[in-house]
């Protein structure tokens, strides 16, 4: 198994490019109405649990370590990332364009390419596997000539750290700390790798969706899909949460800091006051224990807030106690 530094790049340019610091848009429609979130809902009663990686399988630049006892209040989370018809439903009743929609490009996985030639503008973050897209963005997955025809009920991608903060500004929701994010997607299993156990497989069946085969020329698909699988595929875990591990990554509300969990506080932390990047979980269909095992409950990644890219999405929760955030 090789690790990052011996593919020569840094986790997060495998596995969610930077795409971001850039001039924020003027003239963005102000998103003050409320909208109606679709999505099914979990409502979790909170409590205490180890956070953290207790297997050994974290990366020590992540700061997965220590495990720590962690409490949170109780709340409510979407069953499933939040999908194309939930995101399209936004930008028609607000006239809100994504920040790749305004700089016109954003980062999309070569195999998953469908744009002209002079769309290309090369590699990002010295990955090239990675390439910036012209034309790239929610509505063009894989650039200017695809398109959301039969992806409907496949997450939403393409859309930063912002973008997923507008809409929860649309819906009066938030995206989770990931304290609760990390909380939900154990669904009850103590100390456990994924939020079915800690078995990858279930006998020869794949439990979520990730890269299978040579990473990153060849992936055989055979969980069935080479990018994004609709949100309800495979199964939920103990909670009825579906696929928060693998498919794509999803933002959460902190900054990110790798020595956080130090002096993280015990009820309901969120994270440090500052930062340059967001908190990422969750991993996504490019997820592969040769470069990116980070499809495990406690894994982190980070990217700056306004980048956007081809395998990350979002979901919303709402706190349920007056005692919460």
């Amino acid at each position: 198994m090789q690790t990052d530094d011996e593919l020569g790049d840094s986790p997060v340019d495998c596995c969610t490019p930077s795409t971001g610091e850039r001039k924020s848009v003027a003239n963005q429609p102000s998103v003050t109405e409320r909208g109606e979130h679709k999505v099914e809902q979990v409502s979790l009663p909170g409590g205490s649990f180890a956070m953290g990686d207790s297997s050994g399988d974290g990366n020590q630049r992540d700061g997965e370590t220590p495990v720590h006892k962690v409490r949170v209040s109780p709340f409510e989370i979407d069953a499933t990332s939040v999908a194309n018809a939930d995101f399209s439903r936004f930008a028609r009743s607000t006239g809100y364009l994504t920040e790749a929609e305004n700089w016109g490009f954003s980062a999309v996985f070569h195999l998953a390419l469908a744009a002209r030639p002079d769309e290309l503008m090369g590699p990002l973050g010295g990955a090239p596997w990675w390439l910036g897209v012209r034309g790239a963005d929610w509505k063009h997955p894989g650039g200017s000539l695809s398109t959301l025809d039969g992806r409907n009920n496949h997450p939403v991608v393409h859309v930063s750290w912002n973008d997923a903060q507008a809409y929860c500004r649309w819906v009066g929701r938030r995206l989770p700390t990931e304290a609760e994010w990390e909380y939900a997607s154990r669904g009850a299993q103590v100390g456990a790798r994924y939020p079915w156990g800690d078995e990858l497989m279930q006998g020869r069946a794949w439990r979520t969706n990730i890269w299978q085969g040579e990473f990153p020329v060849k992936n055989t698909s055979s969980d069935g899909w080479l990018t994004t699988a609709p949100v309800r595929s495979f199964h939920p875990n103990a909670y009825g949460l579906w696929q928060t591990v693998g498919n794509v990554w999803e933002w959460c509300a902190d900054w990110f800091d790798a020595s956080y969990y130090s002096r993280s506080p015990a009820s309901n932390p969120k994270g440090p006051a500052g930062g340059q990047e967001r908190v990422m979980r969750g991993g996504s269909y490019l997820c592969h224990d040769s470069y990116c095992n980070r499809y495990r409950n406690s894994a982190r990644s980070f990217n700056t807030p306004d980048s956007s890219m081809g395998n990350a999405g979002f979901r919303t929760v709402a706190s349920t106690s007056p005692a919460t955030l």
